[in-house]
């Protein structure tokens, strides 16, 4: 399975912003659920098939998160760009 991966760091409250070139499945995942999505296994996620650009996803808690963008099997590419945006500059 080909994905673009972004490991980050983030406190509560922040909005992780992600700018795509074209529609894209994008997810924010903890690490359990990361490692459940590499060995494709059922997890869970906040965010999911994104129409427009930019998305932004809010952090939910404090800690390490994986921000997942594929285009759910299917062809082509996506180029995305990731940014945390801190909880008091996203509202």
């Amino acid at each position: 399975m080909k994905y673009l991966h972004h490991a980050i760091y983030v406190n509560a409250g922040d909005v992780v912003e992600v700018v795509l070139d074209r529609a894209a499945n994008v997810q924010l995942l903890d690490p359990a659920n990361y490692e459940n999505y590499e060995k494709g296994r059922a997890y869970r996620y906040c965010g999911g098939c994104a129409t427009t650009s930019p998305v932004h996803l809010s952090v939910p808690e404090s800690g390490r998160w994986h921000v997942v963008i594929d285009l759910g099997g299917g062809a082509g590419y996506v180029m995305a760009t990731v940014q945390v945006l801190s909880g008091s500059l996203a509202g």
